[in-house]
């Protein structure tokens, strides 16, 4: 189960209509819920924690005292939660604050939620939290960290990876002085190997091309390494598997062993799943190890061509991790010294930046409301509806208004907990926000800005724009029709399709949360595409 499964399962409330007004929490009438009652999370990651009491099962010697004792147990949970209140929807990380008075109540006059979440959810109150949001939007720039810092948190990758690499190949490829026994198995200790069943396979042929590759100068032993030379970024739910997909048919195209190694926002860190904890970090040479089938294709090449010394190979790696562009979750667990306003000291592409500067990025967006709606149905697993969606929707909108009142936009967007909170992805769909944080590091001929809604309807086109950006050689013609006309993947699901469209009323109010950040990222890139006010610029 994913960490978006998991949330999604928390709260299944049906929901009517706007008037309905089932709770997200339940507090006590005379107090206030306090914004760090919802946002303080504590920072003990091998915690694991439930929401609703839970009783061990007493050993009982006959039904009659057993009966007894479970409506002993019935009774007083249901008189003690009258009194208390739960709390429906917990977080999948531990709040520390829920169960303290003090911290509950303090604050009440700054700090506050402006309305009391089992308060009636009205389409009036979400045009007042949205007018909220948007009239506390700021768009600031961020101070870039210095090498030494980035170094300090990342030393091993640093020891690994050098500053130059090979003349003559496009991708960023080195030799790595091999100081195990050349017999031993070099993938054994591979987390992702370890991790993933699927493929095994293929960790099985590299162990035997391994020793083929090994070269040798003197008494030592070298592999050849590469890293990618292009990122395919984001964001989910916005064809980026298409875009992948039709990338593999390419001659000169080659990817990880498999779409989405997610090693830079989460392997890298530790992460695998929230509900199995928290594991071991993925060392980079685990990372390293997913581009070894590629970079033996190189290797191989330049072997065959090393008489030509001008000779420059064609073949690109790429890697497909839609998490990269936007998923910081995990600084607040890693970073010490937060920002003055409360962002993370360093993002994902701090660290791309300073192993390889001259990397490319493409990015597959699409209308940000069809976009969260997407992510809904497809990693909710049960009772998803268009009524569902839209309380989903109003809760995470006052999750986060609550957070913008009190800190800045960029600090919201970043905040682990709140995100973790949010039953659905309102964040994810904040392109600009993230994209003016990449170019902060990267130049902007480093990053191709593609949207969804041309891509379905002339993929000729977008392929093209695709292929001149990663400087590809041509096609011909039937590799081109085979690359453009192949079926779409990873479409809606029939089950999906089956709920039918989001409410009008979610519809209007999510285009009027995402509007003022469509209109900047228009304003960035001079297209007015980006505002989506019609499907396609071909249509």
């Amino acid at each position: 189960m994913t960490e978006m499964d998991y949330k999604y399962t928390l709260l299944n409330v049906d929901s009517e209509d706007c008037q309905k007004r089932p709770a997200l929490f339940h507090v006590d009438n005379n107090n206030q819920m306090n914004l760090f009652a919802v946002l303080e999370v504590k920072r003990d990651i091998n915690r694991i924690w439930g929401g609703l009491p839970s009783f061990r099962k007493a050993k009982v010697y006959s039904i009659g005292l057993g009966l007894t004792v479970m409506s002993l147990v019935m009774v007083s949970y249901i008189l003690t939660g009258d009194e208390k209140g739960f709390l429906i929807t917990p977080s999948p990380y531990q709040y520390s604050t829920l169960n303290s008075p003090g911290l509950l109540n303090s604050h009440k006059t700054n700090l506050s939620f402006p309305f009391n979440l089992s308060s009636v959810r009205d389409c009036t109150n979400m045009k007042l939290v949205i007018k909220t949001i948007t009239s506390n939007i700021k768009f600031s720039t961020r101070q870039l960290p210095d090498l030494k810092d980035l170094i300090k948190y990342e030393q091993h990758m640093f020891s690994i990876v050098p500053s130059t690499f090979l003349p003559n190949i496009k991708n960023p490829c080195w030799y790595e002085e091999y100081t195990g026994n050349v017999t031993a198995d070099p993938y054994g200790t591979n987390l992702y190997a370890l991790y993933s069943k699927r493929f095994r396979t293929v960790f099985d042929y590299l162990r035997n091309a391994f020793r083929e590759h090994l070269y040798r100068q003197g008494n030592k032993y070298y592999r050849f390494r590469c890293l990618p030379y292009f990122y395919i970024i984001g964001q989910p739910k916005c064809g980026t598997t298409d875009l992948y997909d039709r990338l593999r048919l390419h001659p000169d195209v080659r990817f990880t062993t498999f779409k989405e190694p997610h090693w830079w926002t989460r392997k890298r860190f530790g992460i695998i799943r929230l509900s199995e904890g928290f594991h071991a970090r993925y060392p980079v040479e685990d990372y390293l190890d997913l581009f070894d089938l590629a970079a033996y294709q190189i290797q191989d090449h330049l072997q065959l061509n090393s008489s030509r010394s001008q000779h420059k190979h064609n073949i690109i790696i790429g890697e497909a991790s839609a998490s990269t562009l936007w998923d910081n979750n995990a600084w607040v667990y890693f970073y010490e010294n937060a920002t003055a306003e409360g962002e993370p000291p360093f993002l994902i592409q701090d660290f791309i930046h300073a192993v390889q500067p001259n990397a490319k990025f493409i990015v597959m967006l699409r209308d940000p409301v069809e976009r969260l709606y997407s992510d809904y149905l497809y990693f909710g697993i049960a009772n998803k509806s268009a009524d569902d969606f839209h309380e989903k929707v109003f809760e995470s909108l006052q999750l986060f208004e609550s957070c913008i009142l009190e800190y800045s936009m960029k600090s919201c967007v970043y905040n682990t907990t709140l995100n973790n909170a949010m039953p659905v992805r309102l964040q994810v769909g904040l392109y600009i926000v993230y994209i003016l944080d990449w170019l902060t590091v990267f130049d902007r001929n480093q990053m191709l800005v593609l949207r969804l809604e041309d891509h379905a309807t002339n993929r000729k086109y977008t392929m093209h724009k695709v292929f001149d950006f990663l400087s590809l050689g041509p096609l011909t013609e039937q590799k081109e029709a085979e690359i453009t006309k192949s079926p779409a993947s990873n479409t809606r699901r029939q089950a999906d399709k089956n709920l039918g469209p989001m409410l009008p009323a979610t519809r209007e109010i999510l285009k009027d949360f995402y509007t003022p950040f469509n209109a900047k990222l228009a304003q960035e890139f001079k297209d007015d595409s980006f505002l989506w006010e019609k499907k396609s610029k071909f249509m």
